[in-house]
């Protein structure tokens, strides 16, 4: 199915998610996280080297007619969680059907978007 030939890749939807105001990062998977802590580099280099696509997972659907993507996100204190998240929601699933219509997948993709907020941030003072 055309669906399986233009996967989305991590980084579409990391940008349009990071591009949200409100959002201060992604938060790793547990994975990347344990990786990242067993390399032997010095503790404050690790943070800088895991990739914001690392928050994100695309998975195709079991019947292959279309992907889900989930999305891990940190936000910045003062904006209201269920805005922000909803904004990820709709930008991400925006940029992720952009990808696929730009890469041949049919107009009946089924694109699921999950969001989950990991924790909330204080602001940054110091810009």
């Amino acid at each position: 199915m055309a669906a399986t030939a233009a996967s989305p890749p991590p980084s579409v939807a990391a940008e349009a998610a990071l591009a949200v105001s409100g959002v201060a990062g992604l938060q790793p998977r547990l994975a990347h996280r344990l990786a990242a802590a067993a390399s032997p580099t010095r503790p404050e280099t690790t943070a800088r080297r895991i990739r914001p696509e690392a928050g994100v997972r695309t998975d195709l659907l079991p019947d292959g007619s279309g992907w889900h993507i989930e999305v891990r996100c940190v936000l910045i204190e003062g904006h209201r969680a269920v805005d922000t998240a909803r904004n990820v929601h709709d930008q991400v699933r925006g940029a992720v059907l952009s990808y696929l219509a730009a890469h041949g997948a049919p107009v009946a993709v089924t694109v699921t978007v999950t969001i989950t907020v990991t924790r909330i941030t204080a602001q940054d003072h110091t810009a």
